[in-house]
């Protein structure tokens, strides 16, 4: 009898232990996938700062020198693409990581601040802005993710 216990006891934290060793595995794939999609979404966000500040110089040069008004929309359409481009991973790596959420949009807003210079040094003061703000993105993020 005393070995019919033992056995039924053996069966049951043997089952117990499989499923606490289960459930922390599952967990810590669940940490890594969310990790990677994080990184994923930083790398995008971040690139997509970059094209839209590029876009945004582009646009506001042509507009500072007195360029064509062909010239004018198509600079104009091509910022409005590269703005809508930072929306979806910026929402991302808020959701993901609420730590990233303000030093984003942060980087997010000095991006889209790159307009309306009233001369070229103006125009690069917000350049160098939205860089820093961009750095200070990336330097939150290696934080959050060490």
């Amino acid at each position: 009898m005393w070995a019919s216990v033992i056995a039924v006891a053996g069966t049951l934290l043997g089952g117990a232990l499989t499923g606490l060793i289960q459930f922390r595995h599952e967990r810590a794939a669940r940490a890594d996938r969310r990790a990677d999609a994080l990184r994923s979404a930083l790398g995008e966000l971040v690139a997509a700062l970059g094209d839209h500040r590029r876009a945004m110089w582009h646009r506001e040069d042509l507009r500072l020198t007195g360029a064509s008004p062909e010239a004018a929309a198509a600079a104009r359409a091509a910022s409005h693409a590269t703005r809508s481009a930072v929306t979806a991973p910026l929402v991302a790596v808020s959701v993901l990581e609420p730590s990233l959420a303000e030093p984003a949009r942060r980087a997010a807003l000095a991006a889209f601040g790159i307009r309306d210079a009233t001369d070229h040094t103006a125009l690069a003061a917000h350049r160098e802005a939205a860089i820093a703000a961009t750095d200070a993105l990336v330097a939150a993020a290696g934080r959050a993710l060490a």
